[in-house]
């Protein structure tokens, strides 16, 4: 297992669209065991395989206090949603920002595990909220474009800052 390198917004590779993995092998579950090694490691509760420069469909999550829930997705895809709640998100990408976002309550993903089975897994309340996180990191999205545009903004100049003082 390895540590991998986690991006930082607003780095233009977090915004690629990760591809379907066609088959669950021996490399997809190495990057699963890394992705899982990188977010304990943060810490953190999920990462997208696009967090960490990888463009897969994958991503890991464990919402729970001990970390003995570890839950791999392999092209998740939501299929039924309901409802609306607010929580405070973070990011391992956006470090040190906490913002309200609006998610569905309740959804149905259905997905591979780390062996290439299929599933579905109906969640609400964090997991739910971590799950549409993580997709959408998948799909090129960050919890930031979900904040006004102004927040957004604002958002973009403090964490450029330091790349544009180093190239100065």
């Amino acid at each position: 297992m390895a540590l991998l390198e986690i991006l930082h917004f607003p780095d233009p590779k977090l915004r690629i669209q990760a591809k379907t993995v066609t088959k669950v092998d021996s490399n997809i579950r190495r990057i699963i065991n890394d992705l899982f090694e990188t977010m304990y490691d943060a810490p953190g509760i999920g990462l997208a395989a696009t967090q960490v420069n990888i463009h897969q469909r994958i991503i890991v999550i464990d919402v729970t206090e001990n970390h003995n829930q570890p839950l791999c997705f392999v092209n998740p895809k939501l299929i039924a949603y309901t409802g609306n709640t607010c929580s405070e998100e973070g990011c391992l990408s956006v470090p040190g920002v906490f913002e309200p976002v609006e998610r569905y309550a309740q959804i149905t993903v259905q997905a591979q595990d780390h062996s290439g089975k299929e599933f579905e897994l109906t969640a609400e309340g964090l997991l739910a909220i971590c799950i549409q996180h993580e997709i959408d990191h998948l799909q090129g999205k960050l919890f930031v474009d979900h904040l006004s545009s102004l927040k957004r903004q604002r958002l973009q100049k403090k964490f450029q800052k330091p790349l544009n003082k180093a190239i100065k």
